[in-house]
């Protein structure tokens, strides 16, 4: 949205590939509206058709609509930001039964969800504290599970605070190792076994560590995942010369330029899962420097 802003009011003819029914990505589908009004969304699209941005929505870029083919389409740069959007998997037993979810899916459309009273949710992001703090508000008594202490916590200090002074419980060191089901298929349980901190992993912090013959059960009636998302692979697999990192993020400089001549990205396709602000700085940056690159054509 930065970077189509940008290079509209510089005169540019942009078009928006969206594969949702509205713009905004995570901005839309992913920030619960008491933390985000839509209307700042909504502000934003109007602003962008004012200025002549053509938007194409429920439009999927990669198989069909390949780089290439926009490129020789007439194109003359092309910007990617399109986000994290794989969720990353626990690999346990029960991942896949009735009313478990994960919270990518869950948030963009939170009420069609049926969560019943208790809802356990694992992970401790910022994204774990709005998929509790939603699930909270739509009648559901909430616990966040990790399996580290308060102090490990990854999302922010104010995001925390407020889950806590909403009523929402945190089980700290607790390590899901079950989804346990009913006869029918759905959601009952999560087992989990109590941890205990050792030495410092690879990031610095301590690695937790089961504590043997600690395992309990939770009861619940929906397990939402939140363990964190990577980039979808499709782009990246369908054009040629574009290269990533070992985590599948695209290679981009600090201008956005990627290995590919014309193509430029920004936002958490680069860095991984970050900030909105971070990612309006990434799209400023290629504007700027796609605003060049064509120039020099």
């Amino acid at each position: 949205i930065t970077a189509a802003l940008l290079l509209a009011r510089k005169g540019y003819k942009v078009t928006i590939f969206e594969l949702h029914d509205r713009i905004g990505g995570v901005l839309a589908y992913g920030i619960p509206e008491f933390r985000l009004p839509r209307k700042i969304i909504d502000d934003l699209e109007q602003k962008l058709i004012q200025l002549g941005v053509s938007i194409k929505y429920n439009t999927l870029v990669g198989p069909v609509i390949t780089m290439d083919k926009l490129l020789a389409d007439g194109y003359d740069s092309i910007f990617i930001g399109t986000g994290v959007w794989n969720p990353k998997t626990l690999n346990i037993k029960g991942e896949t039964l009735g009313h478990s979810h994960y919270a990518i899916d869950y948030l963009k459309n939170p009420k069609s969800y049926r969560l019943g009273k208790k809802v356990v949710v694992i992970g401790a992001g910022n994204v774990a504290m709005d998929a509790a703090r939603t699930a909270l508000r739509l009648g559901a008594e909430t616990t966040i599970v990790y399996r580290r202490t308060e102090k490990e916590l990854p999302a922010r200090a104010e995001e925390v605070h407020h889950a806590k002074e909403e009523g929402i419980e945190f089980a700290m060191l607790t390590n899901p190792v079950e989804v346990i089901g009913d006869e029918k298929g759905w959601v009952k349980a999560v087992k989990c076994i109590r941890m205990e901190l050792g030495e410092p992993d690879e990031s610095g912090r301590r690695s937790p560590v089961a504590v043997p013959d600690s395992e309990f059960e939770i009861e619940t009636d929906t397990v939402i995942m939140s363990l964190g998302t990577s980039p979808n692979p499709l782009i990246a697999k369908t054009t040629a010369g574009l290269e990533t990192t070992r985590r599948g993020c695209l290679v981009a400089d600090e201008k956005g330029a990627t290995t590919r001549p014309g193509v430029f990205a920004g936002g958490d396709a680069v860095t991984g899962a970050a900030t909105v602000i971070l990612a309006m700085g990434a799209g400023r940056k290629a504007a700027a420097a796609i605003h060049s690159y064509i120039q020099s054509l």
